[in-house]
């Protein structure tokens, strides 16, 4: 509210001048904060966690992930090989048409449909050391759990559970109860963690990866079908066991390396003024600079300058 405030309608103008209460926005350009480059006095607290943030640019998201699923070599080589030995096709013994389930397109499917998946865990198993004094928990080995905790979106057929059951066959035969050569059915999975970056058009790219070596499938869960149901997936539950597990960068794991951080933080600087009447109007009271700024405005809109121009150019100098 202002303490003082008139006005009179003069033509098509309407000129009012107030006397404003608080006046601390008076010069605003003047302020010597404004002076400051941005961010502030880069050794706060806060500047430094921001700083620290923003070279691991921002925080990972954890529904930015893919699931790449490798199935046992003995699989891909009999898909690579089938029908190109001529002696077995001679003879009608060539191999047979390979299933679909394992075939490229459903591994790719099946990894694209994880919804939610487990990263492997390692620790470090200490024994008690006592010579003297306290005791120390000295270092023996390390250990992890192996098993990966896994859930899978089902599509109409359960192609997803058919996948994982196909797998579990490879291990025993479910007729004869044989079992397989344990080479004869271990795969590997890659899990990569994804992020988006503006410099390739926010699309994602790998920023972290691991890798399970000597993969099967243990259990292919069970779950519930009910009337009440009505707006649910389904949800296929499935744990995987591995032998170990490496970090894709660390562990240099075929020459890999993700990870990498790119980018600058762009410079961020002041607008400036243009025109010979935005230049005036800044250094009159602010009592005046509005009325002058609607003076002005409606000069813009009411002036048949935009005839001579074609409506595409106001001159400069207002």
């Amino acid at each position: 509210m202002a303490i003082l405030r008139g006005g009179r309608r003069i033509g098509n103008f309407d000129l009012r001048i107030g006397l404003p209460r608080d006046r601390s926005l008076d010069n605003v350009n003047a302020d010597e904060r404004l002076r400051r480059k941005p961010g502030g006095n880069r050794e706060s607290t806060i500047n430094r966690f921001m700083a620290e943030m923003g070279q691991g640019e921002g925080l990972g998201r954890p529904s930015r992930y893919l699931v790449v699923i490798h199935l046992p070599k003995p699989i891909t080589t009999l898909a690579a090989n089938r029908g190109t030995d001529p002696i077995a096709t001679r003879q009608g013994t060539n191999t047979p048409p390979m299933n679909d389930l394992e075939s490229a397109n459903m591994t790719r499917n099946v990894g694209m449909m994880c919804n939610k998946i487990t990263m492997p865990n390692r620790d470090i198993n200490t024994a008690t050391h006592l010579m003297y004094g306290p005791a120390r928990e000295m270092p023996y080995a390390y250990s992890f759990s192996g098993q990966v905790e896994c859930t899978f979106y089902g599509d109409k057929f359960n192609r997803q559970r058919l996948f994982f059951e196909n797998w579990q066959k490879k291990i025993v035969d479910i007729k004869s109860h044989d079992l397989n050569y344990y080479k004869d059915y271990v795969g590997t999975v890659d899990i990569l963690q994804l992020g988006a970056f503006s410099s390739q058009q926010d699309r994602d790219r790998v920023t972290y990866a691991v890798r399970l070596n000597e993969v099967y499938v243990q259990t292919v869960g069970s779950y519930d079908l009910q009337y009440s149901a009505t707006d649910q997936g389904l949800n296929i539950p499935v744990t995987l066991n591995f032998r170990t597990w490496h970090n894709l960068t660390i562990d240099q794991v075929d020459g890999a390396t993700v990870g990498q951080k790119f980018g600058d933080v762009p410079t961020i600087k002041a607008a400036k003024e243009f025109g010979l009447f935005s230049g005036i109007l800044n250094r009159l009271p602010p009592e005046i600079r509005r009325v002058g700024r609607d003076v002005l405005q409606t000069t813009r809109r009411n002036l048949p300058i935009g005839r001579v121009t074609g409506g595409r150019v106001f001159p400069p100098f207002l």
